[in-house]
């Protein structure tokens, strides 16, 4: 490859990089905001009939005429080996590509105006305040839900976590009708011991379930999982008995233990755990107003994402705590009015603009590479057929005009 055409291509790139950052700041002026975000709500799909495709299929044409044009004008009469053919080709590939992905900028601006408006510590600094106060924000006929709302979700304080253990009692034997069904529920513990401690029985074990007040046998009875970490086994098996029915600090916000919206690349397990932690502080260890301030957050929150509520924060946490106080009293007045559904498909939208955005959409993935494909074994196989005849041209004329 001459240093004419090396120079040639340079250009050809700095035209293209331009061109590339003027569609990217295109597409960052054109993001509606976040509070626009819906089920619809994609990364540029090439759809023809828009500004955005139209002046694309025109800026692309024009500059393939104008690249190709001075190419064969002014760059195919040098005689090259089948290793500089090779660098041409890949170079002409590149060109090829950048010269129909100026709707991938495009994307790539509307990606940073959305990272700008909602940078991503914000965006996990709201999944947070909806983690927390999740429990509370459940339509009222959720509150029945033995799935969402059970003692086995309660993560905080001790001795939950717990685990239930069901039995059946029958009062006649003949008569299999006549029964009752008890659940106790048991503090979920863990034990680590040398693996070869373990597998001996020595007394090691002995005395660690007697530093837990359990008898060999009881304790034996009462594992419900072991696995082997290293050169150690880790047991979890059930503790003491809890009594969350009777428990003064546990209520049915305590209950639930779902995340609204993980935060992403952190153990969910963790955020649970934590997320308990600071709701039985609100519920039970802070005053009010701690809990009234968190709905103010949310109502903030709210109007950031443009979602219509009925929300009177002081309202809310008056019911709440009214609530916590009257346990058995069917939930079915709590304040909490808002377009659940418009939150969520929201928050769900912009976790996937966030974590796994489509800058070429797979519909048209394979119009996309079989297009990019033509166009630049087009120019190659009319560039290679050119210099071909150009420089035999050339060579013949060199012969003619040699004395």
């Amino acid at each position: 490859m001459d240093k004419k055409l090396k120079i040639f291509l340079i250009r050809s790139f700095i035209v293209l990089s331009v061109i590339h950052l003027a569609y990217f700041t295109y597409g960052y002026f054109k993001f509606e905001g976040i509070h626009q975000v819906d089920s619809y709500t994609e990364f540029y799909r090439f759809k023809f009939y828009d500004d955005v495709s139209i002046s694309h299929v025109f800026i692309t044409g024009l500059f393939l005429f104008c690249f190709f044009v001075l190419l064969l004008r002014n760059h195919s009469g040098q005689r090259y080996k089948a290793a500089g053919k090779v660098k041409i080709g890949a170079s002409l590939l590149l060109v090829s590509f950048l010269s129909l992905t100026f709707f991938i900028s495009y994307s790539f601006g509307m990606n940073a105006k959305m990272r700008t408006e909602l940078p991503e510590k914000d965006f996990n600094k709201d999944k947070t305040l909806l983690n927390v106060l999740n429990p509370f924000l459940y339509n009222y006929t959720s509150y029945s839900s033995d799935k969402l709302f059970n003692p086995e979700n309660i993560l905080y304080p001790e001795p939950y976590p717990v685990i239930a253990e069901r039995g059946t009692t029958f009062y006649d034997p003949g008569n299999p009708e006549y029964y009752s069904v008890e659940t106790r529920y048991y503090s979920i513990d863990t034990l680590k011991v040398l693996s070869a401690d373990y597998k001996n029985i020595s007394s090691k074990i002995l005395s660690g379930m007697g530093d837990l007040g359990t008898e060999p046998e009881t304790f034996t009875k009462r594992i419900i999982s072991k696995k082997t970490i290293g050169d150690s086994t880790e047991v979890i098996f059930k503790g003491v008995e809890a009594y969350p029915e009777s428990d003064e600090k546990v209520c049915i916000f305590t209950e639930n233990k779902m995340l609204y919206s993980p935060v992403h690349q952190v153990s969910q397990t963790a955020q649970q755990y934590q997320n308990a932690v600071t709701r039985y502080k609100l519920l039970y260890k802070f005053d009010q107003d701690s809990l009234l301030h968190s709905f103010q957050n949310f109502m903030a929150l709210l109007k950031k994402y443009k979602i219509e509520s009925e929300i009177i924060p002081k309202d809310l946490t008056h019911d709440v705590f009214y609530y916590r106080d009257h346990t058995r009293e069917p939930l079915n007045g709590i304040r909490n009015t808002f377009d659940r559904d418009k939150l969520k498909d929201r928050f769900n939208n912009l976790e996937h603009l966030f974590y796994k955005p489509n800058y070429l959409h797979p519909s048209i993935r394979i119009i996309f590479m079989t297009v990019v494909l033509s166009v630049w074994l087009a120019i190659l196989l009319l560039y290679l057929i050119w210099n071909y005849v150009k420089t035999k041209n050339l060579k013949i004329s060199a012969e003619d005009n040699r004395p």
